[in-house]
């Protein structure tokens, strides 16, 4: 994080089409600056204005502009940004202050709208608000790597242990094989003695006896190969078996996909939808800020008897006027007529209920964006899952082709050997013509056994090989038992790290609201403190398991008892305190004047003027530069040394 340029000469904003502003020029001393005035003096639009030249994208254009832009500049700094409007929406160009201007946004930009003080007043779980600065990206990927790893050796082991239950029949087998050659051995040397003594009685000419070794040679041969060939074609065909398996699976996987969408619904769709869903949410959000900012100018004026009628009546029947409580008729400001309070009154329930309606149509928009959102992720993920099972099983027909034409060709060529054998067997039997049937049926047994011998001799080198693949195999598993200690330890220690960053983080809040509210001294709010808990909450449709950070009310009765309020339960104006206190915590906590010399302060209405001096002084000794927005009767409480603005 870049640590904040200091200010010390005045800061100079001029800004075009931004909020309900025109155009104007302001200069902004170090220290504290008042904006100063009664509501719809485009104060908050100044401050927007302040925003967007910092690096914020929330402010929004004047309404009947395409295009504005804001200028800041102090000391040897100047910064520019220009906002235009396309295709309804509205974009940033230029070089703010900040390149990631999040944090400022989360709490030194702290408006009405801001983010953390909203979230506050709706009672959402505030873990990612208050985590969302805290970069535990890395430590997050990290447990995600480790636990992968984790589950790659514990599969790893239980292959292991598969194959070490394996060795002991492997053993039993080599033994029984090495029984089998030697009693095979002895039997041929039994046979090879009678032809010794038979070839010694027998008077034959070596020619014959040549071709007749020959030809049994022959024969060993071709059925060697042919029993090679063999093996070959009942493993392609055992290839040829998984594969159509696996393309079966495939396929049924595919099928369910398929059965699962909607053909209406794409990401692509769902994205215009949540496109869509963003504008109206935005609309609703400007709809409630000036619907909000209507009630409480109407509530001040009901409080004040009606409009300021000084330039038709003397001071003292002024004064008279207002300590009528009683007064049935006030003047109306909109129009400067009497008009019955009640009629007033009336309206002003009209407008706040139609409040709380658009502001119910607000949090539904955001359930539906959160729900479509989550939709979009799972149609992603199901639209990836398709192309790569369409893919495996392209790969799978052309590995089936291949092995189809491997055993066509194996076929023939065993076609061919079996014939080969035959015709080899055909040419040892003429010998049985002869007078050497007794040598022939010797050579015959010695052909047959040694022909065993070599088969036997074959799987046990196949089984010694495997012995000692399991074998070397099975010396990782100490390694993997250490590796896998080690992950354990790692995740205990990555998991241990997160839940110590986060209870600081908790801890640290608590603390500075702690402090906040000590210098605000309300009589009937002790504490408001934060609570880290594991619990089930609520992402998109899904359900997961997560840490939850719950605020805590702890009010007091006049007697002094002390009892826990539900953030739910407090008046409005309550929850704006609570909101206020929690942003300007999180102001302190992540340090967010070491990266922005700002803080901005708007709609402050629920705290009277004492306590508002008392905030404003507090954090003049963080921000260089502290701007904020008042009316007139709260903003004589501050020091007239401070810089005031009156006129934007």
């Amino acid at each position: 994080m870049s640590v904040a340029e200091s200010i010390e000469t005045p800061v100079e904003v001029a800004a075009e089409n931004i909020g309900g502003i025109d155009s104007t020029r302001v200069s902004l001393e170090p220290g504290i600056n008042v904006l100063t005035g009664r509501n719809a003096t485009n104060r908050t639009s100044f401050l927007q204005a302040i925003m967007a030249a910092l690096g914020s994208d929330r402010p929004s254009l004047k309404g009947d502009a395409d295009e504005g832009s804001v200028e800041l500049s102090f000391g040897e700094g100047h910064y520019r940004r220009s906002l235009y409007r396309r295709n309804d929406t509205v974009v940033f160009d230029g070089e703010p202050y900040l390149e990631e201007p999040e944090l400022a946004d989360l709490f030194a930009f702290l408006l009405e709208s801001n983010e953390a003080r909203r979230a506050v007043s709706r009672g959402d779980d505030l873990r990612e608000l208050i985590m969302r600065p805290i970069d535990t990206d890395e430590i997050q990927a990290e447990i995600r790597q480790l636990e992968d790893e984790k589950r790659e050796i514990d599969d790893r082991l239980d292959h292991l242990d598969d194959l070490k239950n394996e060795l002991p029949g492997l053993e039993e087998r080599r033994v029984s094989i090495d029984d089998e050659i030697e009693n095979l051995e002895a039997e041929l040397e039994e046979v090879e003695a009678e032809l010794d003594e038979l070839d010694a009685d027998v008077e034959e000419s070596q020619s014959r006896k040549e071709e007749l070794e020959s030809t049994f040679a022959d024969l060993r041969s071709a059925r060697r190969e042919l029993e090679s060939i063999e093996y070959d074609l009942e493993t392609e065909r055992e290839s040829r078996t998984e594969l159509e398996n696996e393309r079966d699976r495939l396929e049924t996987d595919l099928d369910d996909l398929t059965d699962e969408e909607d053909g209406d619904e794409s990401p692509e769709r769902l994205q215009g939808r949540v496109q869509e869903l963003r504008e109206r949410k935005r609309d609703l959000d400007t709809t409630l800020n000036e619907l909000q900012s209507v009630i409480r100018f109407n509530e001040e004026r009901l409080e004040d008897g009606g409009i300021d009628l000084g330039d038709t009546m003397d001071e003292d029947d002024a004064v008279t006027d207002r300590l009528l409580a009683g007064d049935s008729e006030v003047v109306c400001w909109t129009c400067g007529s009497e008009v019955e309070r009640d009629a007033i009154e009336s309206t002003l329930e009209r407008l706040q209920e139609l409040h709380q309606s658009k502001l119910a149509d607000r949090n539904d928009l955001q359930e539906k964006i959160d729900d479509l959102t989550s939709r979009q992720k799972e149609l992603r993920q199901r639209q990836n899952r398709r192309e790569r099972l369409e893919e495996r099983l392209d790969s799978i027909e052309d590995d089936l082709a291949a092995h189809g034409d491997r055993i066509d060709d194996l076929e023939d060529e065993r076609s061919d050997q079996e014939q080969r054998v035959e015709e080899l067997e055909d040419d040892t039997e003429s010998f049985d013509d002869t007078d050497y049937s007794e040598v022939l049926e010797a050579h015959r047994d010695a052909n047959g056994l040694e022909i065993e011998i070599e088969n036997l001799e074959d799987e046990r080198t196949e089984v010694d090989d495997r012995i000692a693949e399991l074998e070397a195999t099975i010396d990782e598993r100490e390694e993997l038992d250490d590796r896998r200690e080690e992950i354990t330890d790692e995740l205990a220690d990555l998991r241990t790290r997160v839940d110590r960053i986060e209870d600081d983080a908790v801890e640290a809040f608590n603390e500075h609201m702690s402090s906040i509210l000590s210098i605000l001294d309300y009589a009937n709010i002790d504490r408001i403190w934060i609570e880290r808990r594991e619990g089930t909450v609520k992402e998109g449709r899904r359900k997961v398991e997560r840490t939850a950070f719950d605020l805590h009310v702890i009010r007091s009765t006049a007697d002094g008892t002390s009892y826990e309020d539900r953030i739910e339960h407090l008046s409005e104006s309550e929850r704006e305190v609570t909101g206020l206190v929690f942003a300007l915590a999180g102001y302190l906590v992540h340090d967010v004047y070491e990266q922005v010399p700002f803080m901005l302060l708007d709609s402050l209405e629920a705290i009277d003027s004492d306590r508002i001096a008392a905030l404003v002084e507090y954090f003049e000794t963080y921000a260089d530069c502290l701007v904020v927005a008042l009316l007139p009767e709260d903003a004589s409480a501050l020091d007239d040394a401070h810089n005031y603005v009156t006129e934007i």
